[in-house]
């Protein structure tokens, strides 16, 4: 038996015992919970169980070994890569926010499951096994050797602006992971959601800064365990539940005509049409609002400074005047603040004024020139992504750490299988869920709710991720008087199908496994880049192993907590921040690798000139479009949405890299002995 059968015999029995303690350990809490444990115990348990376990694969994976932090020694067997790289790859915007898309959007949320599964298309074909056969550390690395020119040959401004965009893109996408564990850590263990991403931080930390792509490598592979387990069994209860099938894919196409037929019924509710009246009303005042601006502005800055005046003069409660003095300071310090929060207000207004949307229906609009709005966004976003997740540099990391090429196939393979296992599932979860609060909640008694709404009501008050109002004052809960944030559909789940608190838990774990796996690689592509590319390759290349390595060490910390610093600020919704960050990458990052490999006319000049035009493209669409960033989307190209700003970088960066490469001398004969090598079979 040779070794590499060994070792994969070995690991298989590794994780088998995994499997078997995992399935203890859940039958003990259910135990427990029957027994009558505190929920708020089974949640710490849960959170303290899986950081624990984290903790201790990356202590026995600690490494100083350059091959094996960087690339996990080129030894990880092809199922267990897959396994890896599907952690790697299901974030936390695809375990917690994409059913929650679904929910809120329908048809058109199905863009994210057909543009990561595709974009993993593109991987296996165009990119990966090339880059197993360069057999390197990082992506700017193959970048500066395919396009060496400049001073001794060695790429150093593509090698450059290849970490430019590494760090960039992984930033604003492990932004998004960190938000989402400090949103279920705060919910699980009751602490502030800023404490809660520190607690986060220090589970991802102790894997990937000691044991670096090895340690990472074999956490990913339980945590996809975890995933899996945790996404499949609430999932497939519901299924049972409502269609008296267990395999969701299957059930939940009988669940579709039955939610469809509740959705024609609230839509012609009575006092479904006056909730929704009440909400136009509310944002009609904000139009008028907006249309006397600067004037209303002044004039609403002085009545809430008179409310502030009267509460103190006439000596009311100290809460009233807590309030009028809260009221006072979130008034829009400027015209302009006013003119972006009131348009803000009145969108979300007019949104929840909206008939409830066919779930099923592809592309709804109140017109022609709407409908093919949606059409146009939905084909825009399958683009971005697809090409996105192409050039993604802490998924193509993972083409390095297999034996050979052929195993880097296989890989490829079995990261697609593992990964639809989750998204075939997806849009069932979000069916049933959907399927079950139109049922069972709208309808309901407001002296009944359930408590899962108050518990998630109560992590942020300012921004209440669930709230349920009694707008038109009778009693009863209409649909469109529930305002529910996508990210928390999937962590609600449990409780809203009415299973046990166990269960909740799990689900919580398995956000929580999501978000730091992905975390983990995104660090480490971030600390990679610069130490590898930067320090190593520029600054001290005769830097020996074990300085190189302690110093990526040192920057993944600070880049760690900066990210966590970011992530407090709660700058966007998860879905937002990884849309972003997909467009970057396709824009900046994809041009380059697929010419480089398919085109050997490509050279040094075309490299750069590609990576800057589909980079600033891109940037500027998001700037001039999206609110945030000071930009409107009356300024829209289109009507493509800032998130899909890729489907014009990337033109924008091939023609480039064309043009550019075209204009000027040929590449040098090493770069087309280069490509010949890594387009030779194995």
């Amino acid at each position: 038996m040779s070794g590499q059968k060994r070792y994969f015999r070995r690991l298989s029995g590794y994780y088998a015992w995994f499997c078997v303690c995992f399935a203890g350990f859940l039958l003990a809490l259910t135990i427990l919970e029957i027994e009558g444990m505190p929920r708020l115990w089974i949640g710490h348990l849960f959170m303290f169980a899986t950081i624990v376990l984290y903790a201790t694969i990356g202590v026995v994976s600690r490494t100083s070994n350059v091959t094996e932090y960087y690339v996990a020694g080129r030894r990880v067997p092809a199922l267990f890569n897959g396994m890896a790289t599907a952690a790697d790859w299901i974030s936390a915007a695809s375990f917690i926010s994409l059913a929650g898309g679904l929910y809120l959007s329908g048809f058109d949320a199905l863009a994210y499951i057909m543009g990561w599964t595709g974009g993993y298309c593109l991987v296996a074909l165009l990119i990966a096994p090339y880059l197993r056969k360069f057999a390197q550390y990082t992506i700017p690395d193959y970048l500066a050797v395919r396009y060496g020119g400049g001073a001794g040959g060695r790429g150093g401004l593509v090698r450059a602006l290849a970490v430019g965009a590494t760090i960039i893109v992984s930033f604003v996408y492990v932004v998004a992971q960190i938000y989402a564990v400090g949103l279920i850590a705060s919910r699980f263990t009751g602490v502030d959601f800023s404490v809660g991403i520190f607690l986060g931080l220090a589970s991802i930390l102790v894997c990937s800064f000691l044991g670096g792509m090895r340690g990472i490598t074999w956490t990913q592979v339980a945590q996809y365990i975890i995933i899996l387990v945790a996404f499949l069994l609430p999932t497939m209860w519901l299924s049972a539940k409502h269609a008296d099938n267990p395999v969701p894919q299957v059930a939940y196409g009988s669940v579709l005509p039955k939610l469809a037929k509740r959705e024609a019924q609230l839509a012609a509710d009575p006092r479904e049409h006056e909730v929704r009246a009440t909400f136009r009303k509310e944002a009609d005042a904000y139009g008028a609002r907006l249309a006397a601006l600067p004037a209303s502005w002044e004039q609403g800055k002085l009545q809430a400074q008179r409310r502030l005046d009267t509460a103190r003069l006439r000596n009311v409660s100290l809460t009233d005047v807590r309030s009028a003095e809260r009221a006072l300071a979130a008034y829009p310090k400027t015209a302009d603040d006013a003119e972006t929060l009131w348009r803000e207000q009145r969108a979300r207004l007019l949104a929840r004024a909206a008939p409830p949307q066919p779930h099923a229906t592809p592309f709804p609009g109140a017109s022609e020139a709407e409908s093919n709005a949606r059409r146009n966004n939905f084909l825009a976003l399958v683009f971005c992504l697809m090409f996105g997740t192409a050039a993604l540099p802490h998924i193509l990391m993972r083409s390095y750490t297999t034996p050979s090429v052929h195993d880097t196939r296989v890989s490829v393979f079995w990261t697609l299988f593992f990964i639809l296992l989750i998204y075939l599932s997806i849009p069932a979860l979000a069916v049933l869920a959907k399927y079950d609060i139109y049922t069972s909640l709208v309808g309901s008694d407001f002296s009944s709710l359930p408590t899962w709404i108050s518990y998630w009501a109560n992590i942020d008050k300012v921004n209440p991720l669930i709230q349920v109002v009694d707008i038109n004052g009778d009693g009863l809960v209409q649909l469109a008087e529930i305002a529910i944030d996508g990210d928390v559909l999937v962590l609600a789940t449990p409780e809203i199908g009415g299973l046990p608190y166990v269960i909740s838990g799990l689900v919580a774990a398995g956000g929580l496994a999501a978000a730091l796996s992905t975390a983990d690689g995104l660090l480490l592509a971030i600390s990679n880049a610069l130490s590898h590319d930067v320090y190593y390759k520029i600054i001290d290349p005769g830097a020996s192993t074990q300085k190189r390595v302690t110093i990526s060490k040192l920057l993944l910390l600070a880049v760690a907590f900066i990210a966590a610093y970011a992530a407090s600020q709660k700058p966007a919704d998860i879905l937002s921040l990884v849309g972003a960050a997909f467009s970057l990458a396709a824009s900046t990052l994809f041009p380059p690798l697929v010419l480089g490999v398919f085109w050997k006319r490509a050279n040094h000049v075309g490299a750069i000139a590609g990576m800057v035009a589909g980079f600033l493209v891109c940037l500027y669409y998001m700037i001039r479009v999206h609110p945030m960033l000071g930009g409107r989307m009356d300024a829209a190209w289109f009507d493509i949405a800032p998130m899909s700003a890729g489907i014009f970088g990337v033109p924008a960066g091939m023609l480039a890299v064309l043009v550019a490469s075209l204009l000027t001398a040929p590449p040098a004969r090493a770069s087309d002995a280069l490509v010949d090598y890594i387009r030779a079979p194995e």
